[in-house]
């Protein structure tokens, strides 16, 4: 697993192929787009490498088109202001002449102030099976086919995933999902990079609250989803190679949209980041033969 990770850094270490633009590649696996949480975690890595000063306290994005795994992805960084203590930066990723995602991002000079958090997550420990044990239980009792080498099945994060994953049975459950989540080794101290990791783990289950309230599981025949756009919110200095609980939930859907947030919390449950995300949630139901 720590190859998954050490490929993970390797495809966040984009290629500078001219100011203010980079180079980003896929990890080669038979997949038909790019995993939103990869462009993500590549766009705000070209929009800090532009910037001197400061870390990220916001990012804004929007997914726009599917991405082609087999071909880069060309990330344009427009420097929109460096002022003395906020930075901001625009991204825009671009395949085949088209742009396929969108962020702002603004960084922030740590600076001492107010500080609350109204609710606080209880201490506690890593529980639930790992991702990967989720899936191939899920896989073997519904008879779902995948392929050997889905991505799932060796991801640089280690997931746990109290209450299951809704990956492929049709049950109706409440809209609230919790996963502990860390990095599968020790990164370095680089609080930027820590950012970057976090922004690619985001997106790897935060629409499945979105999908439990309803009869039909991430892998039925007919359903689909997507990320349409991505917000997060850096509140305090965390390591993502250390366990964080990440508490999601869903409070509505309508018009083929869910809309989910979540919210990532140390051990100790002090919060330290926060995100939201719109997704699609299309359903067309297979057409039935008629029978003879």
């Amino acid at each position: 697993m720590q190859r998954a990770l050490d490929e993970l850094i390797a495809i966040l270490d984009l290629e500078e192929i001219e100011v203010n633009v980079f180079r980003g590649r896929s990890p080669q696996e038979p997949r038909q787009r790019v995993f939103g949480g990869q462009v993500a975690g590549q766009a705000l890595v070209a929009a800090t490498r532009t910037v001197e000063r400061g870390v990220v306290h916001s990012l804004h994005a929007y997914f726009l088109r599917p991405g082609e795994p087999a071909i880069p992805i060309l990330y344009e960084v427009d420097p929109i202001r460096d002022g003395r203590s906020f930075t901001t930066r625009r991204v825009r990723a671009i395949q085949r002449g088209e742009a396929i995602f969108n962020m702002s991002v603004s960084y922030q000079e740590p600076e001492a102030g107010f500080e609350h958090q109204a609710l606080r997550a209880e201490p506690g420990e890593p529980e639930g099976e790992p991702y990967e044990d989720a899936i191939r239980r899920e896989v073997a009792r519904h008879g779902v086919v995948l392929e050997a080498d889905d991505r799932r099945f060796d991801l640089p994060i280690e997931v746990r995933t109290p209450g299951g994953l809704h990956f492929a049975g049709a049950a109706v459950e409440a809209p609230f999902t919790k996963t502990w989540m860390r990095a599968r080794g020790r990164l370095p101290d680089d609080p930027r990079l820590h950012q970057c990791v976090l922004a690619y783990a985001s997106d790897l289950t935060l629409l499945v609250s979105a999908v439990k309230p309803h009869p039909v599981g991430l892998t039925t025949p007919g359903f689909r989803t997507a990320s349409l756009d991505h917000v997060m919110w850096f509140h305090r200095p965390f390591r993502v190679d250390e366990w964080l609980l990440y508490v999601q939930e869903s409070p509505v859907a309508a018009r083929s949209r869910g809309f989910a947030r979540g919210s990532f919390h140390t051990r100790e449950g002090v919060l330290v980041a926060s995100c939201a995300q719109e997704g699609l949630l299309r359903y067309r139901p297979p057409v039935q033969a008629p029978r003879a």
